[in-house]
């Protein structure tokens, strides 16, 4: 049975929240449903995940519309620029998406970090919930939740990591 909060946060500074998300994208296909996962501050470190991801399809599809190698954070300044585009450009197709209830289960891996970058200001993030259809779940991931969005979420769970041998 599909069990759904309607936006779903997965937080923290643990390692293993993309996985989670995915994890109930998967659970969510068992379930009969169709899933969407766009990710964001990747650039192409997710290959080969992504590739996987892509043989779910027709029923899951998997996005990245960054370009770069390496964290955005590092990039140079005329390159962050050029990538926060195509961000804008993830970021647009997310309210796609939702607007046209293109799936049962939207997945927004890392948009919380475009709030912490201040790429996607609070405000912003809190009129794209809206625009969520009732009968959609979304499910966001990044490390810090903003307290200020606890009334437009249903859920938080956070990832913490105890223990990490180097």
């Amino acid at each position: 049975m599909f069990r759904k909060y309607g936006v779903t946060v997965v937080c923290g500074n643990g390692i293993g929240k993309t996985n989670a998300a995915i994890g109930k994208g998967i659970k969510a296909l068992a379930d009969g449903k169709t899933v969407t996962l766009i990710q964001f501050l990747k650039g192409k470190a997710n290959g080969d995940l992504m590739q996987v991801l892509k043989k779910l399809e027709p029923e899951m599809k998997a996005f990245s519309f960054e370009k770069y190698e390496g964290l955005f954070e590092n990039l140079p300044e005329e390159e962050k620029k050029e990538e926060i585009l195509n961000i804008r450009n993830g970021l647009s197709f997310a309210r796609k998406v939702m607007v046209t209830g293109g799936a049962d289960v939207l997945i927004l891996d890392e948009v919380l970090g475009l709030v912490d970058l201040g790429i996607l200001p609070q405000d912003e993030l809190r009129q794209l919930l809206a625009v969520r259809p009732e009968e959609m779940q979304l499910i966001i991931t990044g490390k810090v939740f903003p307290e200020e969005l606890k009334d437009c979420v249903d859920l938080v769970s956070r990832i913490e990591t105890i223990y990490r041998k180097n």
